[in-house]
């Protein structure tokens, strides 16, 4: 099966980035050789998704700290903790980008205190594997996500999603699409209904498209018409990512996403989360603590470049909403199938 191009890639010690600002007219890779491309790379959503974000961020530190290998260790550390900050700051809402660089500043600290005698570079090279673990971690758990939801997607069933928490969210196969995955090698027939996911039309652009080129029967919708194809008996279930799950099972996803659970609830379809063990935070007590980022209202006003509102008109564009976790069906994990009762069930994600 074909599936769609790498969303981060590792060569030669050289960070390439797919920016899926250009998708799906042109696969353009960038190589991020800075610590403000890498910012700016993550910012301005050129890689998005929640484990994509992560791994870029654990690559991106180690670019950012190219340049200090010839430092004393301790002003390597010095480096380490501002990068960490800077880079920490490019998105606030999305939890595996703080979890990859605090890892990465954990594993360089630890050495530290074991072995006062490691150098820079012995502490780069450090960084180096510790970042190529997470990039490998994240495969695992794609495909541990696809074993463990495959079983929901049965011949002729109709399965929506909203926004990309596809391959190209990912290291590979994605987090609410792996189950697609498995199923369509499988050979299981079914339908998926890409919600178009204004305004950066993320399930147009990208989950649309990766769908398509792997051969599985994709529909695009507006995001306006999910209540009407769940009225008519078309979808059978709802499968999204998330940037954050918090303690109690409060999930934080790309805006619009409570809608479409409200709807789930109301025409009684299951609704799921699929996401990795690193995307739960045991820290954040509700999804009401979670900072929500607030983007330009400039993508709301326009549409590919044109504009599509009354000039200087007030808009709002908040880019995640909270999905309260009664509403939630269960989450497709890389440690299993997790259902009510929550919070009980996800503390095998803090573990």
């Amino acid at each position: 099966m074909s599936l769609s191009p790498l969303s981060v890639r590792w060569e030669a010690e050289t960070l390439l980035l797919l920016d899926q600002t250009q998708l799906p007219h042109a696969v353009v890779y960038e190589t991020l050789s800075t610590r403000q491309q890498v910012f700016d790379a993550i910012r301005g959503m050129k890689v998005r998704g929640a484990p994509a974000i992560g791994i870029t961020a654990a690559y991106g530190l180690v670019v950012a700290l190219r340049a200090n290998r010839d430092l004393s260790a301790e002003n390597f550390m010095q480096q380490l903790r501002a990068n960490v900050d800077f880079l920490s700051s490019a998105r606030p809402t999305a939890v595996n980008l703080f979890w990859a660089l605090n890892r990465l500043a954990r594993v360089a600290e630890l050495e530290r205190n074991q072995n006062p005698e490691a150098s820079a570079i012995d502490l780069w090279n450090l960084l180096v594997r510790e970042a190529e673990c997470i990039h490998q971690e994240d495969r695992e758990i794609c495909a541990a996500i696809a074993r463990h939801g495959q079983a929901l997607i049965t011949p002729g069933c109709g399965v929506l999603t909203h926004c990309n928490a596809g391959s190209l969210a990912v290291s590979e196969r994605g987090t609410a699409t792996a189950p697609m995955y498995a199923a369509h090698e499988a050979g299981v027939s079914f339908r998926v209904y890409a919600d178009e996911t204004r305004p950066l039309l993320q399930g147009a652009r990208l989950t649309a498209w990766e769908l398509s080129e792997a051969g599985i029967d994709v529909r695009l919708i507006c995001d306006n018409m999910a209540a009407y194809f769940m009225a008519q008996g078309d979808i059978d279930l709802v499968i999204v990512g998330t940037d954050r799950v918090a303690a109690n099972g409060d999930v934080v996803n790309k805006i619009g996403t409570s809608g479409v659970a409200i709807l789930c609830r109301h025409f009684s379809i299951p609704f799921y989360v699929a996401c990795p063990s690193s995307t739960f935070d045991s820290q954040t007590e509700t999804g009401t603590d979670v900072e929500i980022e607030q983007r330009s209202p400039d993508e709301v006003r326009n549409l590919n470049g044109q504009g599509v509102a009354p000039a200087g008109v007030t808009a709002l564009n908040p880019a995640f909403d909270v999905t309260p976790v009664q509403l939630v069906s269960g989450f497709i994990t890389d440690k299993g199938l997790l259902r009510p009762p929550f919070p009980e069930t996800l503390g095998v994600l803090s573990s």
